[in-house]
Order: C-alpha cells, then sequence, then structure tokens
C-alpha cells in the first residue's frame, strides 16, 4: 500500500488544477506547469487533488506515490516556488551573472559561461571572505535540481580539502591526506 499516495493534497489559494485527458495542469502566481500522467486517476475537488489506482500491481503502486508527489512539488512550486544555492569553495573560484548568462572561474584556463532557462531566475553573492553562493529560483523543481546538478559537475567537492562546488549546508566525506 502506498503510503505516500494515499494522502490527499491541499490546493492553497490562488492555485488552480484542471484534469484533461491525461495531463494535468497546475497554475498559480508564479507560473503554469503540466504533467502527463498514466497509470492513476486524478481527481480535483473540494479544494483538494486525490490520487487514486486502479490496482494493487507493483508498477500501479510504484506510480501512485510518484504522481502524488509531482503533483504536490507542483503545487508548493506555483505557490511558494523552490530555490537551491550552491557554494563554491576553492582559492579563486568566483561566480557572477549578467541576466541570465552565469560566468564561472573554477580554475581552468578558461571561464565557464552558462545560458540558463528563462524560467529560472539566478543570483551571485560575493561577499569578502566568504565563499561566493548562486541562489536559483524558479517555480519547476525539476528544472532547478537540474541546473544545480549540471553547474555542481563542473567542479565536484573533493575529499582532501573540500574545494569545488557544493550545495549550501551539504555534508562531505572527509579523507585524511597521506600520513607522514
Amino acid at each position: 500500500m502506498s503510503r505516500i499516495g494515499n494522502n490527499p493534497i491541499e490546493i492553497p489559494e490562488g492555485a488552480t488544477v484542471e484534469v484533461q485527458d491525461n495531463i494535468i495542469t497546475v497554475k498559480g502566481k508564479l507560473g503554469e506547469l503540466t504533467q502527463e500522467y498514466s497509470g492513476v486517476s486524478i481527481k480535483a475537488e473540494d479544494g483538494q487533488v486525490v490520487v487514486t489506482r486502479p490496482s494493487e500491481s507493483k508498477e500501479h503502486k510504484a506510480k501512485h506515490g510518484l504522481y502524488r508527489s509531482l503533483i504536490s512539488n507542483m503545487i508548493l512550486g506555483v505557490t511558494n516556488g523552490w530555490t537551491k544555492e550552491l557554494e563554491l569553495v576553492g582559492v579563486g573560484y568566483r561566480a557572477t551573472n549578467q541576466g541570465q548568462k552565469l560566468d564561472l572561474a573554477l580554475g581552468f584556463s578558461h571561464n565557464i559561461v552558462l545560458d540558463l532557462a528563462p524560467e529560472v531566475k539566478v543570483e551571485t553573492i560575493s561577499e569578502k571572505g566568504k565563499n561566493p553562493i548562486i541562489k536559483l529560483t524558479s517555480h519547476d523543481k525539476q528544472l532547478v535540481g537540474q541546473i544545480a546538478a549540471k553547474i555542481r559537475a563542473f567542479r565536484k567537492p573533493e575529499p582532501y580539502k573540500g574545494k569545488g562546488i557544493k550545495f549550501v549546508g551539504e555534508q562531505l566525506r572527509r579523507k585524511a591526506g597521506k600520513s607522514a
């Protein structure tokens, strides 16, 4: 039995949910998101969204919890938005942005310039004596996570000194250096 899938999703003020054919559309103050679905039935009524499955098969159980979580993330995204913060740890690592272009100096022979999707707002924070921070904000949780993972992949944190790009609050597994 899917415990997550059985929970109804509350629709907050200012958000609307429409279910047509096999597409669910969520609209809110921050934007609009759509998602195709299959293997479950979705009903939006009385200020709640309820996801039900037709049988107890393994595939239907898996999709039950999946689509409930996706719809919940869509509703939270169009009402509150999602934010990911990345921290650049290392001497000379810098990040700047001009509009939707993110310019990263990560110790390579050249800077990395990344064009971001228009749905994602990027902000770079550089304070003296602190590591630079890249702040990504959007209504689409999947898109923010994908872009954050792409930026992190340019310079993953290494286990000896901890240099690289890491998520704010991420705990790294550190290793001891060679014993002399």
